[in-house]
């Protein structure tokens, strides 16, 4: 008795994860300009026809670059550790996980998170896997407020200045102001001082 085999697919998830990699390296090394399906897919000796139909598009790849970023945040963010020190552990989410993803993707960096590459329009497309992302933020500062560290500072404001300070580091190393071999130190030190200023009394903007 024959036995019919499944007809492999032809554009599987390696070629996704391939395909992403060279779009990743053109954005660094050139701008969304630089990238094209056909220069991507030539990049992995594949055909167009692989790109449109794992992502449809050149404005697709983006938006899986966005999306992938976001994935890789959130990734390790369920990956760090949970100790007894909650404000040592918000200070982790920035100085260890996102100041990794910055430095290691560069260029996702700015199209998913400073959103300075490519179309506005892109954002849409990740926005889930950001939201979702950054829930293992949020559960970290109501750690905090759970423990009497925010001194009845609203969670959103904390999360907006601590992503505004964890974005200007990661902004500043890129660029080279940090120097790299100085950079784990700044980011523990800035977000250290940043997540202990959250215990103090809010000032009163009045006066």
């Amino acid at each position: 008795m024959l036995v019919k085999m499944g007809r492999p697919k032809e554009h599987d998830e390696r070629t996704a994860h391939a395909l992403l990699e060279a779009a990743e390296a053109l954005v660094q090394s050139g701008g969304t300009d630089a990238v094209s399906v056909r220069r991507v897919a030539d990049e992995i000796g594949t055909s167009t026809r692989a790109v449109y139909s794992l992502f449809g598009s050149k404005e697709g790849l983006l938006a899986a670059l966005g999306t992938r970023a976001w994935e890789l945040v959130g990734q390790g963010l369920d990956q760090l550790p949970i100790t007894n020190d909650p404000a040592q552990d918000l200070v982790n989410v920035g100085a260890v996980v996102f100041r990794d993803f910055a430095i290691t993707h560069p260029s996702m960096f700015r199209i998913a998170v400073q959103r300075t590459v490519g179309p506005p329009e892109l954002d849409d497309a990740f926005r889930p896997t950001r939201i979702q992302a950054l829930h293992g933020l949020r559960a970290r500062v109501e750690r905090l407020a759970q423990a009497g560290l925010l001194d009845g500072r609203p969670l959103r404001d904390v999360i907006r200045q601590f992503h505004a300070l964890c974005e200007g580091l990661a902004a500043l190393e890129l660029r080279g102001v940090i120097p790299q071999q100085d950079g784990a130190r700044i980011w523990q030190d800035a977000l250290g001082a940043l997540v202990a200023g959250f215990a103090s009394p809010p000032s009163d903007p009045s006066g």
